[in-house]
C-alpha cells in the first residue's frame, strides 16, 4: 500500500523536533501510526540526520525485546557530530521498554519518537510511564479529505458517497469487495483490539460479554447512554453482569481509542453532567463491519463523522443540554465554542425548524452551525449557518 502524505500531522511531528519531550504517537490500530513514523523518517533523511529506526514488527529486532539489550543497541548507533533521532515503532514488545526510554531521555543525545499499540501505550499512563514529559500526537483513521486524497477524487459527492460505507482505514482500501473490506476491519481491528489488546491486558476471561458489549454500544451510537441502562439491557438478553463491570468494559473500550466518550455540557448553568454520556467510534466503518448495513442510520452516521472531526482538529467536544433541548455538539478550543447540530437531510421545512430550535435559544454570541447534506453551497437560515457534510469535512 502506497504512502499518502498526512500533512497536518507530519507538520506537527516536525515543529516539536527541538523540544525536550518524548514524542509519543499514539492511537487505535491500524490508524496509520507506522506509516507517519515512516514519513517522518522520509523527512529526516533528506535533511541527512543520523537515525536510529527500530520496528518490532521486523523480526530482525526481536534480539533488542529486552530493556538492556535495547539500550546498548542504541547507544552504539550514536553519532557524536549529529543529530540523533530515535525511531521505535510498537515499543511495547519491549520488556521493560520505559526503563530504556527513560534512561536515554535523561542522556539528552536523542530525539525520541515512539509509537505503541493502543492499550499498551495509553495516554493516561504516560505520566507513570516516563519521567520526562510527553508531547503526544493522536492518530486518528483517514479523514474526508485525506481520503479524497489518497483515491485522487476530484468530485466530492462520488468521494463522500464511498466514503460513507469505505470509512478511513486505509488498510482496506487494496480490497474490492465492500464484505472484504469489512472483513478486513473486523479481523485486524475490531477482534484484534478485543481479544488481543483488552482481554490480554485487563486478563479478561470472557470475551463474549465484551463483545456483546461492544456490539450493544455500536448500535446506539451518539445515544446518551449509562453503565446501568447497559447492564439491564445486557442482563435482560442472558448476560449476567454489573454496571461496575460495564462501567469498567467501555473504560477499556476507550483506552484502546476505539471509542470516545463525551460528557453532556449544560449550556446555561455552564457546568458539566455526569450521570449520562454519548460514545462515538473513532470510525464508522467499525459499526457497519461488526453489525452490518441493512439498518443504515444515516444521522447517527453523519454525526460520529462530525464527532471524529473536531476530534483530529483538537477541540474538546460536549453533548449540550439547554432546558429540554439536546444540541449535538458543543465544540470548545481555548477562546473559542461553536454549537453544532447534525441532521441527515432538510428537506422537509419542519425538520429545519426542529433542528435550529435548541441553536436559537442560545442567547450568546458563538458561532451556530447545522451540519447536513444538503449539496449546496453554504447559507444561513435565521442567523444560522447551514452547511452541507461533504464540504465541511474537505476542508
Amino acid at each position: 500500500m502506497r504512502l499518502t502524505s498526512r500533512n497536518e500531522l507530519l507538520n506537527r511531528l516536525i515543529r516539536v523536533i527541538d523540544t525536550p519531550d518524548i514524542k509519543v504517537i499514539t492511537g487505535i490500530r491500524r490508524s496509520g501510526k507506522s506509516k507517519l513514523l515512516l514519513l517522518f523518517k522520509e523527512y529526516l533523511v533528506k535533511n541527512k540526520h543520523n537515525i536510529i529506526h527500530i520496528d518490532f514488527n521486523d523480526s530482525s529486532f526481536d534480539d533488542l525485546r529486552e530493556y538492556r539489550a535495547l539500550e546498548n543497541y542504541i547507544e552504539k548507533k550514536y553519532v557524536s557530530n549529529k543529530k540523533n533521532f530515535l525511531l521505535i515503532d510498537e515499543v511495547q514488545m519491549c520488556d521493560g521498554f520505559e526503563r530504556a526510554i527513560n534512561s536515554l531521555h535523561n542522556k539528552e543525545k536523542f530525539h525520541i519518537y515512539i509509537t505503541g499499540s493502543n492499550a499498551f501505550l495509553l495516554s493516561s499512563d504516560l505520566a507513570t510511564l516516563f519521567t520526562g514529559r510527553t508531547f503526544t500526537i493522536d492518530v486518528f483513521p483517514f479523514s474526508f479529505k485525506e481520503y479524497m486524497d489518497y483515491h485522487h477524487y476530484k468530485n466530492i459527492d462520488e468521494a463522500f458517497e464511498k466514503y460513507f460505507y469505505d470509512g478511513g482505514f486505509s488498510g482496506s482500501y487494496p480490497y474490492q469487495t465492500i464484505d472484504d473490506k469489512y472483513d478486513y476491519i473486523n479481523k485486524e481491528v475490531f477482534e484484534t483490539i478485543i481479544v488481543k489488546d483488552i482481554c490480554k491486558k485487563y486478563k479478561i476471561k470472557n470475551s463474549g460479554l465484551l463483545q456483546n458489549l461492544t456490539s450493544y454500544l455500536l448500535d446506539n451510537i451518539s445515544n446518551l447512554t449509562s453503565s446501568n441502562n447497559v447492564a439491564n439491557y445486557l442482563s435482560s438478553h442472558k448476560n449476567k453482569i454489573t454496571d461496575k463491570t460495564v462501567t469498567n468494559y467501555i473504560d477499556y473500550l476507550c483506552k484502546s481509542f476505539l471509542l470516545y466518550k463525551v460528557d453532556r455540557y449544560d449550556v446555561k448553568g455552564k457546568r458539566y453532567l455526569v450521570n449520562s454520556h454519548k460514545y462515538y467510534l473513532s470510525d464508522h466503518s467499525l459499526k457497519y463491519a461488526k453489525l452490518g448495513i441493512k439498518n443504515l442510520d444515516i444521522g447517527r452516521t453523519y454525526e460520529n463523522m462530525v464527532a471524529i472531526e473536531l476530534l483530529r482538529k483538537r477541540y474538546d467536544i460536549y453533548a449540550g443540554k439547554l432546558y429540554n433541548n439536546e444540541i449535538d455538539f458543543v465544540a470548545m478550543k481555548k477562546d473559542e465554542k461553536i454549537y453544532i447540530q447534525v441532521v441527515s437531510g432538510l428537506d422537509n421545512p419542519k425538520t429545519l425548524e426542529r433542528e435550529i430550535k435548541p441553536l436559537l435559544s442560545i442567547k450568546d454570541a458563538y458561532p451556530k452551525i447545522v451540519i447536513t447534506r444538503s449539496k449546496q453551497p453554504e447559507y444561513t437560515y435565521e442567523g444560522i449557518r447551514i452547511i452541507d457534510i461533504a464540504s465541511w469535512l474537505s476542508k
